[in-house]
Parts: C-alpha cells; sequence; structure tokens
C-alpha cells in the first residue's frame, strides 16, 4: 500500500513564508522510521502496511506540532494488498509505456 501525505504548520515566523523547517522535522521522523518512502516538492509516499505508515504520519504531524499549534495534513493512499515494490513500478510501468509509444 502506499500512502502519500503533505504536512504542514498552518502558521510561521518565517518572514518569507518558509514551513521548511518544520517540513525538515517531519523527513527526519520518517527517514528514522525505517519505512520506505519517497520525498518529492509537494508529498512524501511511504509504503508499507496501515501499522507501519499510520504511526509514521502521526509522529510526522507530532513533529510539525511543534512549530505551529495549527497543522495541516493531507492523505491520499493506494491500498492494494498483495503488491510491494510500488514506490518505483508504478513509475517504471508508465514510464515504459511512454518508451512502447515512441514518446
Amino acid at each position: 500500500m502506499l500512502f502519500a501525505f503533505s504536512v504542514a504548520p498552518s502558521t510561521t515566523d518565517d518572514p518569507e513564508g518558509s514551513v521548511s523547517a518544520a517540513v525538515a522535522d517531519a523527513i527526519a521522523v520518517v527517514r528514522d522510521s525505517g519505512v520506505p518512502y519517497r520525498l518529492d516538492s509537494m508529498f512524501t509516499t511511504l509504503e508499507g502496511e496501515w501499522d507501519e505508515c499510520m504511526p509514521v504520519i502521526k509522529a510526522a504531524c507530532d513533529a510539525v506540532a511543534k512549530h505551529s499549534p495549527r497543522v495541516s495534513l493531507v492523505v491520499k493512499a493506494d491500498l492494494r494488498p498483495g503488491f510491494t515494490g510500488q514506490l518505483d513500478a508504478k513509475v517504471e510501468r508508465v514510464e515504459q509505456r511512454l518508451r512502447d509509444a515512441g514518446s
């Protein structure tokens, strides 16, 4: 299963509005968890079962809450039991179709 999530403080003291310090603390939690993940500019995607991914997402929210009394969380899940390695496999399937189409 894949769980894409975005967590950020709703307020920041940064004069430019950056929330990168809070997000970095959240990603440190993800990294330390040992759960396979992929980070991009808008979301972090975890791969694993409910019981291993949800505590990581909660802990990431707790890390962000140290920066702000209000936290925003968005979660999207691809619940496909029995499939593993999908962080890379889903992307590879699309890339293969593009190669096959000559794009």
